[in-house]
């Protein structure tokens, strides 16, 4: 392929392509916002699917890598009420067929893959313009400028690129986040840490949950969620973060002690994180020469476990598309009608989760939802 290709983003699904398309011996430029891959922690564990994100791992020929990255042990999982009754304890399963690995691992081991130079760092997107005589022209926030064949849009949830395809914006699901952690390994709350078991402890009910992962090294993180307007999260004043922690540990009045202690005690800087979702099911007209893949095509809840699975299939697809296939505008079609199929029954079954887990039913909604998995 003689067309210069460029991509737009460093995470899992960009990263997927360039190695995928590197593979076949096609060259790609990544182009990302962020200084290094250092820039920002990336995140908590990952269960990465048969279907598709070992599939794409597989395209990719890291599987044999990604095995010595799988953490034993921490699939297991607890939900209880805000009193901390247990209601559900799966135990860890060894030959589980979703091994849970850590994002960041997993993204170094995509960014090791790639030759030297494919990375552009620092190179954050701020305009894109289609060329009449074919391809688009780059600018980026620093000064510099490229020109490319093919853009991929790899940006994520406020993507860049996503306007030359479609005016869809993600729109906010009513349920925030905030990350939170017992970074020394919980010594002041070993009961609350030992409540959690080897993997995840959920502890929900309607409009709220509590959502706790103990590692194998000891240290915990997770996360508070709250079904309340976006304003009304940043209205909580984390530039004291111990106050900001006691306001939040108030919206769980009347909760075990071992519960809220892993949002009084946590010891690392809250994040909020509101949770956006572009529209299941999005869909878009043909643009010669572009196309998106991960959260920038399909953005929704961490619910039905998909998002970083489908980033990855997404990028070993289209490389495979383009590889395959001389014509591009051939090898884009038949990519996207794939993309819009998958990534629609995933977006509706990630929407449904968030209501199970902080509905009117939690927490047995939950209970039943593992029941029948």
């Amino acid at each position: 392929m003689q067309k210069t290709i460029a991509i737009v983003g460093a995470g899992l699904g960009g990263l997927t392509l360039a190695r995928v398309l590197q593979a076949h011996g096609v060259a790609a430029t990544i182009y990302e916002g962020e200084a290094s891959a250092k820039t920002r922690a990336q995140g908590g564990l990952l269960d990465i699917q048969v279907e598709t994100g070992q599939v794409a791992l597989r395209a990719a020929g890291l599987f044999d890598e990604f095995l010595t990255l799988v953490r034993p042990g921490e699939d297991a999982k607890r939900v209880v009420d805000r009193h901390g009754t247990m209601l559900f304890d799966m135990p860890a399963d060894p030959g589980s067929a979703r091994p849970e690995v850590d994002r960041g691992e997993l993204r170094r081991l995509l960014i090791h893959s790639l030759a030297p130079g494919t990375i552009r760092w620092g190179h954050k997107l701020a305009s894109i313009r289609h060329r009449v005589e074919g391809g688009y022209d780059l600018t980026f926030a620093q000064g510099s400028a490229t020109r490319a064949d093919i853009v991929i849009g790899a940006d994520g949830a406020w993507s860049k690129v996503r306007p030359l395809l479609t005016p869809a914006k993600p729109v906010y699901s009513g349920t925030c986040f905030i990350e939170i952690a017992l970074a020394s390994g919980g010594q002041g709350c070993r009961a609350s840490v030992a409540a959690i078991g080897s993997g995840t402890l959920m502890a929900v009910a309607p409009g709220k949950g509590i959502i706790a992962h103990r590692y194998a090294d000891g240290h915990v993180r997770g996360y508070v969620a709250l079904n309340k307007p976006v304003e009304w999260m940043r209205s909580i004043d984390f530039g004291d973060p111990s106050a900001g922690l006691r306001q939040l540990a108030d919206e769980f009045d009347g909760w075990s002690p071992l519960l809220t202690a892993f949002v009084t005690q946590s010891d690392v800087e809250p994040w909020l994180r509101p949770i956006y979702a572009l529209p299941v099911g999005l869909k878009w007209d043909r643009v010669p020469g572009v196309t998106l893949v991960g959260d920038a095509a399909h953005l929704m809840s961490p619910f039905a476990g998909e998002g970083a699975n489908l980033a990855m299939y997404d990028g070993a697809d289209l490389a495979s598309k383009l590889v395959e296939q001389p014509d591009i505008e051939v090898a884009l079609t038949a990519y996207e009608e794939r993309l819009f199929l998958r990534s629609g029954d995933a977006a509706s079954r990630s929407a449904q989760n968030l209501e199970i887990f902080f509905g009117r039913e939690a927490p047995q909604s939950v209970v039943t939802l593992f029941d029948r998995s």
